[in-house]
């Protein structure tokens, strides 16, 4: 694999451009390095968001980031679920990422869909829903931990009157810990885990996306990736290329300040744009707007 070397940054958001306007349809596929581009980098980082919502949870337990504390070994469900809301309603209490508005005016009047692995609600902010298929679960959901039956549940309303009770011990009332209405399991969060429910929503997403697949696989196709690193790439990265590879009209861009590869076998197909995900969507949104 290469990172592309032979364009300027110019080139390079002119390429982009270019290459969203020519498309007949436009196929996204955001990690989370689209939320860490927005300021969101919480996840795997001692951000400011860290120390604002979770410097208590880190004297008390040692770890960094919210992506270590969802799976820490708590010793009480109490202390778990004082995370857990904590955590939810970080997502849900977070403004709009200023990258997915520019995104979105971006894509505004071209036939898109979007794939995305990240599980913080925000391309629900200013995309339709049925433009988007998030295919790792959804921070507004709870499931069945123990699956026993396929339905999701409504999280926001439970998730801030557990993040209102949490004591100075960082413990929960036991009695408002959510329990599934079948069978009296504790409720999970609808993301991926051991025991991530992919039922009738999951396969809905999925569902959504081979349809826009189908319907425009003979058309000039864009690939556009963006902030997808090489922790999952069996979701989004190699899927992309395989397809990109196989459709004879579909071209391959993929944006990310570390981890933008472009095999060789698509060095003729895509272009790898290394630089900041934040700063390549405003360039290309002013490029677009200088050019009406």
């Amino acid at each position: 694999m290469e990172t592309s070397s032979k364009s300027n940054y110019g080139d390079q958001i002119k390429s982009l451009l270019e290459h969203l306007n020519g498309a007949n349809a436009i196929v996204v596929g955001a990690g989370s390095g689209l939320s860490a581009s927005a300021g969101f980098r919480h996840y795997y980082e001692r951000d400011e968001t860290f120390l604002k919502y979770f410097s208590e949870f880190e004297k008390k337990y040692g770890y960094h980031s919210t992506f270590d504390g969802f799976y820490y070994r708590y010793r009480t469900s109490e202390e778990r679920w004082a995370f857990l809301a904590k955590q939810l309603f970080c997502m849900l209490d977070a403004p709009t990422g200023e990258p997915y508005k520019h995104l979105h005016d971006l894509l505004a009047d071209k036939e898109y869909h979007i794939l995305t692995t990240n599980l913080d609600a925000q391309f629900e902010r200013v995309f339709p829903a049925e433009k988007i298929s998030a295919i790792q679960g959804d921070c507004r959901y709870f499931q069945c931990g123990h699956r026993c039956h396929d339905e999701l549940y409504d999280s926001v309303q439970i998730v801030h009157s557990l993040n209102n009770a949490i004591d100075a011990d960082l413990n929960v009332p036991t009695d408002l810990i959510p329990h599934c209405p079948e069978c009296g399991a504790e409720m999970e969060p609808w993301m991926r885990s051991r025991v991530f429910l992919e039922g009738r929503k999951y396969r809905g997403e999925y569902t959504k996306l081979n349809d826009f697949l189908r319907k425009n696989r003979n058309k000039n196709m864009l690939f556009l990736e963006i902030g997808v690193g090489r922790m999952t790439p069996m979701f989004i990265q190699e899927p992309f290329w395989n397809m990109t590879y196989a459709l004879p009209q579909a071209f391959y861009i993929t944006v990310n300040p570390k981890d933008a590869y472009l095999p060789k076998e698509l060095e003729n197909k895509g272009l790898a744009i290394r630089e900041d995900i934040a700063e390549v969507l405003i360039d290309t949104k002013k490029l677009a707007e200088n050019g009406k």
